[in-house]
This record gives structure tokens, sequence and C-alpha cells, in this order.
């Protein structure tokens, strides 16, 4: 199975309330899962060809995910939230100065930060001008989609 694949399964597990996701092609499956309390499995392993009875796994853990109580967002009006799942990076190249500082004054459609996903480099523009207040992620770090990553007030 290409790796490509494997990871936009992880993405789209990531970005959906699923809390697990199998797919079989021929001999080959892969098998992703949030949070799961099994052992994990040697790198070596390789698929039975057997069926598995994933279904009635699935079907049983979902009423125990929907009994959490999910944690409450914070909601800050003034932050600007990553439009995608990527890796955050506070300037446009290690041995340039960053884009913002805190304490620094920006307006409408500056360019904040960049969000890199799938090998492109997406520039983030402040949506209102004002000094930034707060910067949430530090550079390099990977970020999901809507998280905060800048406040500016």
């Amino acid at each position: 199975m290409d790796i490509r694949k494997v990871k936009k399964l992880i993405e789209l597990l990531e970005a959906s309330d699923i809390a697990e996701i199998e797919i079989k092609e021929g001999e080959e499956s892969v098998r992703i899962s949030r949070g799961s309390s099994s052992t994990p499995l040697p790198a070596t392993y390789q698929a039975p060809a057997a069926p598995v009875a994933a279904p009635a796994a699935i079907a049983a853990a979902a009423p125990a995910a929907a009994a959490e109580p999910a944690p409450a967002p914070v909601v800050d009006s003034n932050a600007i939230k990553s439009p995608m799942v990527g890796t955050f990076y506070r300037s446009p190249s290690p041995s340039s100065p960053p884009f913002i500082e805190i304490g620094k004054h920006v307006k409408a459609g500056d360019v904040v930060c960049i969000v890199e996903a799938m090998k492109m480099m997406n520039q983030i523009e402040a949506d209102h001008a004002g000094v930034v207040e707060a910067i949430h992620v530090e550079d390099g770090e990977p970020v999901e989609f809507d998280q905060p990553l800048i406040t500016i007030v």
C-alpha cells in the first residue's frame, strides 16, 4: 500500500469524528484508530488474508466514545486559526527572520506564518489589523485544522 494513501487516511481520520478505519487492498490491509487500548503490532506484522471482525469492534467502541463528554473548545474571536492540518513555520526559511513577533503591529492581509501541508507552503495572512498578543504554536510544530495559531488584538 502506498505511504501517501496511508498519510491521507490519517488526515481524514484526524479531520473527522471517526474513531477507527480499516482499508483492504488485495492481501494488504491497514487499520488506523484513535486511542486504541490494544497492544501495538510489530513493524514486520503482515495482515492475515482471512477477514477480521472489525465491524463488531467498531460498533462496540462507538457507544463508549459517544458517552464521554467532549471538552469545550476555547473560542477566541481574535485568534488566527489553522485552515488545514500541517506544520507551522514562523519564517519563510530557517535563516530568515520570523514574519511576526509578540507586540508587533500587523495590518489585515500581512503574512503572519506558513502552514506546510503535503509539501505545499501555504502563507497564512492576518484577517484583521492589530497587535500580536500571543503565538500559540512553536516553530516546526504540527498543527490541526482550526487550531489557534496567533492572537491579534
